[in-house]
């Protein structure tokens, strides 16, 4: 997008600082020179073990999950403060102070590590130990355990240790619950064995996920933004939407759902597009609340865009054994339609206000940019090629990563000649021999590419070659790929806590059960109000268990990030929902939608509150405004469990079905927006306005005769709306 004809290229200095700004998980505290060159190099070595492994081979499963679990949780203890007045200016060097970083940070830091590599180290004798934990075990499981919840504290706040150390209560109290909830108890010695020695605790699957596929997707998205793929989405959404009314509030919608592709945080997608965005927005009319709110609400899409959902899709591959294409197949349709209801909300409000698009000189020539930013496109070319062929999502990631590399170091902007062309097109096909190639030893592996390495800075000055990314600029995005991963694998691991606790004790089929009873009851008392033919009492009590299913996400995802959400609600509530004859998938999706749905919803709306410090708007009315525009993302989710040829790959799909549903869907969505704009054609009557909503509800409801007396309701709307629509185009003065 351009603003008064001058080219706004995104500022990756200036996007950092709003990030870290409006981001908890990516404030770290001030710290002397030497303290922070010690940090940089962790963090480097943190993205580069990572990146070795995804290419080169993972480690022993549990050596993998250790090396990564001790650099992320001694990070921790060195750049978060355990208070947040902490962060405001670095503290002096001290004896009890070295570097500026408390000498027991620096204890925790080692001691965590300590612990955590402990477990690789006994790996042989990890068998004979698990059931008969010794002295040391157990000592060094409680280090591990405590200093985990200090960690995720002190990174991501107090919510999610809050929720943890409420399941271990549960744990070693259980002789004191009441009917179902009761159990045996464990003794710490008990806990510890279960959490530190077995995979089913903190060592469990939820790290492996993290360490195995989310770090390398988070690293290629801040690589591939470093090298400018993401101001190529920005410039296409422009060039796309707007010059149409209301523009620029377009221009969001569509660069968030092309951001969302490479980001998976909605923050990092706020601040990214709604640099450019909320300023034009604000600019040709739109109210405060509402530019950071349509900011908000489209960034929060990011999370459940394919490729990458946010991480969660490689989370799905796990705990629910299907492949990863069919995972993406039955996200593309209920992502459609958040967007495309955050998109009729900001259409029906610029045409009831009159906004206006962005002028000529205000976009960018989409030629222009094509022509500057076109090879960026080929690392996401290759990962999701690599993705779809059935290769390892780390595979894919080592993939898009070293081709961003290649065309960061190797092309310009401008003026590119034979021999850049050259230079990138020879390092490419060392890729594609080292990844397609068929190479089975990692020896010959590793000196084909220590060559390819070796040699390509050699090759760039004998040929003359330089890139459109510095070496500088590489090593800053390997740290700040890093920075994302602290907090997202300390949640982890802590998930791994709950996950632990919820297998010990079997506490969630227990839930489920107690879930399906209330619901049952409740679905008994309110059977004699809805009439069968709406509602039979099975679908009843499943509509029930949704809503507080869905209501559960909501709360726990206020304050704890989605992936760690997604996967609390798979242990405890999921299974409440394949009791009730919803299939796993289905399930899934659904939890998952309802946890990022909290990144919008008051009083934790983390995007929302990123967006209103950009906007200059009230956070609290533009957490709330996201939340409206964002109603189809919360609405969706029920019509795909009612109806799951939504979902495309779902048991049970037919084309008839799916016809219905997603007409009726995005006939819906459109009248929802328009009452909840009070505008379609003209202004609204509030009589127009609830007969608009009443139809809208009708219409989302899946089956054919809930579309027909939806559709049905709208027609007097309508009319009503054409009719005045034509008074008012007669009652206009004629031009000159």
């Amino acid at each position: 997008m351009r603003a008064a004809g001058n080219d706004t290229t995104l500022d990756e200095a200036q996007i950092q600082a709003l990030e870290e700004r409006f981001d908890p998980e990516m404030r770290f505290r001030p710290l002397g020179t030497a303290v922070t060159t010690l940090v940089a190099a962790l963090l480097i070595a943190l993205s580069l073990f990572h990146y070795y492994t995804a290419g080169f081979g993972l480690l022993q499963e549990i050596t993998h999950r250790g090396v990564h679990l001790a650099l992320v949780l001694g990070l921790i203890f060195l750049v978060f403060p355990h208070r947040k007045g902490l962060l405001e200016a670095a503290q002096p060097s001290s004896l009890l102070r070295p570097g500026g970083v408390p000498l027991v940070d620096w204890l925790l830091a080692l001691a965590v590590a300590a612990a955590v590599l402990y477990i690789p180290w006994i790996f042989e004798d990890l068998a004979f130990r698990v059931g008969n934990p010794s002295t040391l075990d157990v000592a060094m499981g409680s280090i591990l355990l405590v200093a985990l919840l200090e960690a995720t504290r002190r990174s991501m706040g107090w919510p999610l240790p809050l929720i943890a150390i409420g399941f271990i209560a549960y744990a070693m109290a259980g002789p004191a619950f009441p009917g179902l909830l009761k159990h045996a108890g464990a003794s710490w010695s008990q806990l510890i064995n279960h959490q530190y020695l077995t995979s089913q605790g903190i060592y469990g699957v939820a790290v492996g996920v993290v360490a195995t596929y989310v770090f390398h997707f988070v690293l290629f998205g801040v690589i591939a933004t470093r090298v400018g793929l993401g101001q190529l989405f920005l410039d296409v959404a422009s060039a796309v939407a707007g010059r149409y009314v209301g523009g620029p509030a377009k221009v969001s919608v569509f660069g968030s759902a092309l951001f969302g592709m490479l980001s998976g945080s909605s923050v990092a997608n706020a601040v990214t597009v709604g640099s450019l965005t909320i300023p034009a927005m604000i600019r040709v009319g739109y109210k405060r609340e509402f530019a950071g709110a349509v900011e908000a609400a489209s960034s929060t899409g990011g999370q459940i865009t394919p490729p990458v959902l946010g991480a969660a899709a490689f989370l799905m591959i796990e705990f629910l054994g299907l492949p990863y294409q069919t995972i993406i197949a039955a996200a593309a349709i209920p992502a459609f339609m958040h967007f495309f209801g955050v998109f009729m909300q900001v259409h029906f409000e610029a045409k009831r206000f009159g906004l206006r698009g962005l002028t000529e000189e205000e976009m960018p020539r989409l030629r222009e940019s094509f022509a500057k930013r076109w090879p960026t496109l080929i690392p996401l070319v290759l990962l999701i090629t690599i993705l779809v062929s059935g290769r390892t999502p780390y595979l894919a990631a080592f993939t898009g990563i070293t081709s961003c590399v290649i065309v960061g170091l190797t092309t310009l902007e401008r003026g590119n000649t034979a021999r850049h062309w050259a230079l990138m097109a020879a390092l490419h096909a060392v890729l594609l021999v080292l990844v397609f190639g068929g190479i089975e030893s990692t020896e010959v592996k590793l000196a084909l590419f220590g060559v390819a390495a070796g040699l390509t800075p050699v090759l760039m000055r004998a040929l003359g070659v330089r890139g459109r990314m510095a070496a500088p600029v590489l090593i800053e995005a390997l740290g700040t790929g890093a920075k994302y991963a602290l907090a997202v694998g300390a949640a982890a691991a802590t998930v791994g806590i709950v996950i632990g606790v919820v297998t010990l004790t079997g506490v969630g089929f227990k839930l489920s059960t107690i879930i399906t009873g209330a619901a049952q009851a409740a679905a008994g008392g309110l059977g004699a109000l809805v009439p069968e033919v709406l509602f039979s009492k099975a679908a009843l009590t499943l509509f029930i268990a949704l809503v507080m299913t869905g209501l559960v996400c909501i709360l726990l995802g206020c304050g704890i990030p989605t992936t760690a959400n997604y996967i609390i609600m798979v242990t405890v509530a999921a299974p409440t929902l394949v009791q009730l004859g919803v299939e796993p998938l289905v399930a899934h999706f659904f939890v998952f939608y309802y946890g990022v749905l909290a990144d919008i919803t008051p009083p934790v709306a983390l995007a929302a509150y990123a967006a209103s410090g950009m906007a200059g708007s009230d956070p609290f009315k533009t957490g709330n405004m996201a939340f409206r525009l964002g109603l189809a993302k919360a609405l969706v989710p029920f019509v795909f469990v009612f109806s799951p040829s939504l979902l495309l790959v779902a048991k049970g799909f037919t084309w008839p079905d799916f016809i219905v549903t997603f007409t009726g869907c995005l006939l819906g969505i459109t009248l929802l927006a328009a009452a909840l704009s009070r505008f379609f054609l003209v202004e609204m009557t509030r009589w127009e306005q609830a007969l608009c909503l009443a139809g809208a509800l009708l219409l989302i409801a899946p089956g054919i005769w809930p579309t027909l007396a939806g559709a049905l309701l709208a027609v007097p709307m309508l009319l009503r709306q054409l009719s005045a629509r034509r008074t008012a185009a007669a009652a206009r003065p004629a031009g000159p």
